[in-house]
This record gives C-alpha cells, sequence and structure tokens, in this order.
C-alpha cells in the first residue's frame, strides 16, 4: 500500500464514434482525505468513477485503487471501494436490511462479520430496517445507497452526487457521517455540484473540463487563487453618476448610495480602492468585501478552458 488511495496515470477513454471522454488523466487520491473531484457536466467525471468501478474499459493508462491494478487485481481493486452512483439503484422489494444483508452476500463477507445494523444506524435508517425499500423517502434512500457501498468496509469511498435532491437536514446528516467514516480511517471521493459543499468539505480538490484535468490542489490553494475580489462601499450622499478609475474592474450601483466595486486583487488592494472612491470627492460611510470562493474559482479555471 502506496499512500495514494487512488492513483491515476495517463488515463483516458474514447468512445466509439470518437468521444474523447478522458485525455491522459493523471493524480493521485491521497490516503485519509476528503477528495473532491468537480467538473461541469459532460467533463468526463462519470466516466472516471465508472472506470474505478469496473464498469467501463478505460482505452490506455492506469488506474489502482489501495495498491491494486484494476486490470492485473481487479477483485482486490472492487473490494478495495465502494461507489454510490448518482441513480438510486435497489430492489424496491427488499427491505433496507435485506439490501444489506444481500449486498454483503455478494461481497463474500461471512455472516458473523455483517453489520448492517449498525450501518442502518449509522445513516438514521435503524427504524426503516424492515419496511420495503419503494416505501422510502428520496432522501432515505440516498442514505440506503452509502450504507450498501459501505456493507465490505471498503477503505476507499466514492460519493457521487450523493446530496441530488436531498433536503438540507438530511445533507448535514450525509456529511456527518463521511466526516465520521474519514475520522476512522475511510478516504472518500466526492463529486458534487454544490461547490460550497466540497470547499467547506474537502481536504484537496481536482476539477476536470472536457476529459482534462485543469487542476489538482489542497482547498484552502485552490481558493486563494480566485484573484477578482468585490467590496461594497455605501457612500455620504446619493450618487448621480458612477465614479471612474483605473482600479475599478467592474462598479455597479446598489440603492442609492452603495457601491459594489470590483477589482483584480493581483493588481490593486482594497486600499487602492478605497483611495479611489474618495478621490471622487465621495466620503465613505460603510465598508464590506465577499471573499473568493471555490465558486469564482471553478468559473474562472472553466471559462478559462472553454474559451
Amino acid at each position: 500500500m502506496t499512500d495514494a488511495a487512488i492513483a491515476i496515470r495517463d488515463l483516458s477513454k474514447t468512445y466509439q464514434g470518437g468521444k474523447r471522454a478522458l485525455d491522459n488523466v493523471t493524480f493521485d487520491v491521497p490516503a485519509g482525505t476528503i477528495f473532491g473531484l468537480l467538473g461541469p457536466n459532460g467533463a468526463g467525471k462519470s466516466t472516471l468513477i465508472n472506470i474505478l468501478a469496473g464498469l467501463v474499459r478505460k482505452t490506455s493508462g492506469t488506474a489502482a485503487i489501495w495498491g491494486f491494478d484494476i486490470d492485473a487485481h481487479p477483485r482486490n481493486a472492487k473490494a478495495s471501494i465502494g461507489i454510490v452512483n448518482q441513480e438510486i439503484l435497489f430492489d424496491p422489494f427488499f427491505t433496507p436490511l435485506e439490501t444489506l444483508e444481500i449486498q454483503a452476500g455478494l461481497y463474500g463477507v461471512p455472516k458473523a462479520q455483517r453489520h448492517s445494523m449498525e450501518l442502518l444506524r449509522a445513516v438514521h435508517l435503524e427504524d426503516k430496517a424492515k419496511a420495503y425499500a419503494r416505501t422510502l423517502s428520496g432522501g432515505m434512500k440516498r442514505r440506503l445507497m452509502v450504507a450498501k457501498a459501505m456493507v465490505h468496509s471498503p477503505p476507499v469511498l466514492v460519493l457521487d452526487e450523493p446530496t441530488a435532491g436531498v433536503d438540507i437536514e438530511l445533507r448535514q446528516q450525509l456529511w456527518n457521517y463521511v466526516r465520521e467514516l474519514n475520522e476512522r480511517g475511510v478516504t472518500v471521493v466526492l463529486t458534487t455540484h454544490y461547490l460550497e459543499e466540497a470547499e467547506e468539505l474537502c481536504d484537496r480538490i481536482a476539477i476536470i473540463n472536457h476529459g482534462r484535468l485543469i487542476a489538482n490542489e489542497p482547498t484552502r490553494e485552490l481558493v486563494g487563487k480566485a484573484q477578482e475580489k468585490v467590496v461594497a462601499v455605501t457612500v455620504d450622499r446619493d450618487l448621480v453618476a458612477l465614479p471612474v478609475a483605473p482600479a475599478f474592474d467592474k462598479i455597479v450601483l446598489k440603492g442609492e448610495r452603495t457601491l459594489e466595486i470590483t477589482y483584480q486583487k493581483d493588481k490593486v488592494n482594497a486600499g487602492e480602492v478605497l483611495a479611489a472612491v474618495q478621490g471622487a470627492g465621495l466620503g465613505i460611510v460603510d465598508v464590506s468585501t465577499k471573499e473568493a470562493d471555490l465558486e469564482d474559482v471553478f468559473l474562472n479555471l472553466t471559462r478559462a478552458v472553454n474559451g
């Protein structure tokens, strides 16, 4: 076992018809982390996950899970990973308890070593253990999918859009469980369209666009790359015209006295922006800033590639 829970090297996939879903992608998922895999729709994330799951054949390159190459040691690789797909897939006529027991049996987990009720308790479904799965709400079904992926106690868990359609309270419960798993040593790979979720949870984030890796950095460093900042300045009088200055990238009037000024922090600082406002003969009554977030970085990076 190396320090990489998942090691991907020059991974490519071209579908029949010539569509290139992955283009020489290389990165490691460090063991013990919560790792974000982000990208626009159609970027190649699901193809990559399906290759790891053994559902899609790669065209070239290599992938290893917990040190096991997916081609040379497919059984060990599959035993090392649990995957929660976007689609909710299980038999509606089985109860949650039966679903987990059957899944554990498919992975060859001896009855004495199964922990189905413990898993249901962890995802807050203990009281639904013997209800038909088809009677569960959408949020409950998603949590059952997470429990199903953990029946064989894999060291790596992949969550593909796990909170789509889940309300805020259930989302929090799900993330609390994910954090618990991670604290116990499980490496978590997360894809999500909720960028604030990725920013809060992930230690490191990779971004894929048009099948190519365009970023792979610790979350804080990635967020720090956002150069665009916004400052809201409330002035001491109603404005007839907007002030103009080289320090301003963009300026918008919000209400009668509040200016929302966008500037590039690699070129000017907030002090210069405020000085330009005062230089236009305006008194400053109040100032607030909007910090850059992952969404800003994501949009800038994907926009640059698309452009």
